[in-house]
C-alpha cells in the first residue's frame, strides 16, 4: 500500500533537511505521491499596508507577489530532492496560516504522512518544536514526521 506525503517548506535550511530525511527514510515504492507545500502569510509578510493611497495598495500587492515567487522557488528546491526518485511530485503554494493550510492540504490529498521541520524561520526558531510543527502534529489527519535540525558541532 502506498501513501501520499505532504512535505511543508518555509524556505529554511531545516525544511530542506526534513525533505532529505524523508528521502533517506522512505522506500520510493511505498509512496504514491509527494506534495511540496509552501504557505505565504500575506498579512504577516507586509508589516504596514497603506490602504489610503494607490501607491500603498500597489506596494502591498507587489510584496505579496514577491513572497509567492519566493515560495515557488523554495518549493522547486525541495522538489529537486525527489527528482528521479520515483513518486510523482506536486507543488502547491497556499495563502493563510501555515499550520491550518498544511492540515487542509493533508486532508485534501488524503495524506498518509506530513513532514515538517521543527523551528524554521519563527522567532528564535520557536523554542524546541516550533508553533507550526506543534499545531500540525496536534491536528493533522495523519501521522506527522517532525525533523529537528542536526545538532551544531562544537569546535574543539
Amino acid at each position: 500500500m502506498s501513501m501520499h506525503v505532504v512535505v511543508a517548506t518555509d524556505g529554511s535550511k531545516q525544511s530542506l533537511a526534513a525533505a532529505r530525511h524523508l528521502r533517506a527514510l522512505a522506500a520510493p515504492e511505498a509512496l504514491s505521491a509527494i506534495t511540496v507545500l509552501a504557505v505565504v502569510r500575506p498579512l504577516a509578510a507586509v508589516s504596514f499596508v497603506d490602504e489610503l493611497s494607490e501607491a500603498g495598495r500597489e506596494d502591498a500587492a507587489s510584496s505579496v507577489a514577491g513572497f509567492r515567487d519566493a515560495a515557488k522557488a523554495s518549493i522547486d528546491v525541495i522538489a529537486a530532492v525527489f527528482d528521479g526518485w520515483g513518486p510523482k511530485v506536486h507543488r502547491k503554494v497556499r495563502s493563510g496560516s501555515p499550520a491550518n493550510e498544511i492540515i487542509k492540504v493533508a486532508e485534501q490529498v488524503d495524506a498518509g504522512l506530513v513532514v515538517v521541520a521543527s523551528g524554521g524561520r519563527g522567532l528564535s526558531d520557536r523554542v524546541l518544536l516550533g508553533s507550526t510543527a506543534q499545531r500540525v502534529q496536534q491536528y493533522a489527519p495523519c501521522p506527522v514526521l517532525v525533523v529537528r535540525p542536526a545538532p551544531k558541532r562544537r569546535r574543539t
